[in-house]
């Protein structure tokens, strides 16, 4: 088992898109709980991070544009994906107390 990332697919420049994740099985409040994602040719990279305070950072390159937020009566992580850029286009990864899900693909076009 495994968390499972859903709500990724293509969207124009500009666009919103909004990530889910099940995380059911590794939801904790003791857990921190963040977005990576991978361009092709690149580092991953963590986009964004709430633990168990509930403080959230982000990295540069999404902040203002993106939002994390979760749902711990229902297991969700959610991604709220607002003004993307062709630069967005990666797969997308949710963690949660340290597992990883499979992955969803987020594609921008112009």
């Amino acid at each position: 088992a495994r968390p499972v990332e859903s709500g990724g697919g293509s969207v124009q420049a500009g666009g919103s898109l909004k990530l889910s994740c099940d995380v059911s099985g590794f939801a904790s409040r003791r857990c921190g709980m963040c977005w990576f994602r991978e361009a092709p040719g690149q580092h991953r990279e963590r986009i964004s991070f709430i633990d168990t305070y509930d403080t959230i950072t982000y990295a540069d390159s999404v902040k203002g544009r993106f939002i994390i937020s979760r749902d711990s009566a229902k297991n969700n992580l959610y991604l709220q994906m607002n003004s993307v850029q062709i630069e967005d286009t990666a797969l997308y990864y949710c963690v949660s107390c340290g597992a990883w899900g499979p992955g969803t693909q987020v594609t921008v076009s112009s």
